[in-house]
């Protein structure tokens, strides 16, 4: 399983705290969003803009999962599937945490 982060999990320490171990990445951007930040980093749709973040490889379900309460799934976040580039511009489809309305403030 793969996932695209762009905010705090790129932090090797926090990556330690949320699932146990520093988790191998691969530097990527997603098309179409750009990164904002308010008291959560968060990501919202708008053409011509890019997000650079990376790829986290090798997860497992439990990994997974601790990712998804790190995230607060659904409360603060869901997790979808975006595809996203490498710098070599390749298209890779894995999983992303995007914003719910609490996030954003918008209605």
């Amino acid at each position: 399983m793969r996932v695209f982060v762009y905010g705090s999990l790129l932090d090797r320490a926090c990556q330690r705290a949320v699932v146990g171990r520093e988790l191998r990445m691969h530097r990527a951007r997603l098309v179409g969003f750009e990164r904002r930040r308010g008291r959560y980093f968060y990501i919202v749709p708008r053409a011509g803009a890019e997000t650079a973040g990376a790829i986290l490889l090798g997860l497992d379900p439990r990994d997974l999962q601790a990712l998804d309460r790190y995230e607060e799934v659904p409360s603060l976040y869901t997790r979808e599937v975006v595809t996203v580039r490498t710098g070599g511009g390749a298209k890779i489809a894995c999983w992303c945490y995007l914003p719910t309305r609490r996030i954003t403030g918008e209605r």
